[in-house]
């Protein structure tokens, strides 16, 4: 359905209601041009709260300790850490 401007200005309420109602989108013109368009809103929108329930499963003790020693307590990445004199200070 097109309707000009001048129009949709003066029915606008009845128009909303009326693409609520029919869930037709309605367009509106301005010199026999579209320039918008009043559409229905979705109505299927799910939240996206809670849309992976059920997605994973958790197999064992996820509170248990872990039997491996962590690299930080170890030192095996210490050198990883270590500071590296820059370009800048070489040239000097």
């Amino acid at each position: 359905m097109d309707i000009p401007a001048a129009q949709f200005k003066a029915e606008c309420l009845k128009l909303m209601d009326l693409v609520q109602k029919t869930r037709v989108p309605v367009v509106i013109t301005k010199h026999g041009r579209p320039v918008a368009q009043l559409a229905p809103i979705s109505l299927d929108s799910e939240s996206l709260f809670g849309y992976m329930k059920d997605s994973i499963k958790i197999e064992g003790d996820v509170m248990a300790g872990v039997d491996e020693q962590w690299s930080v307590l170890s030192g095996d990445e210490d050198d990883l850490y270590a500071k590296r004199s820059s370009k800048r200070a070489r040239k000097k």
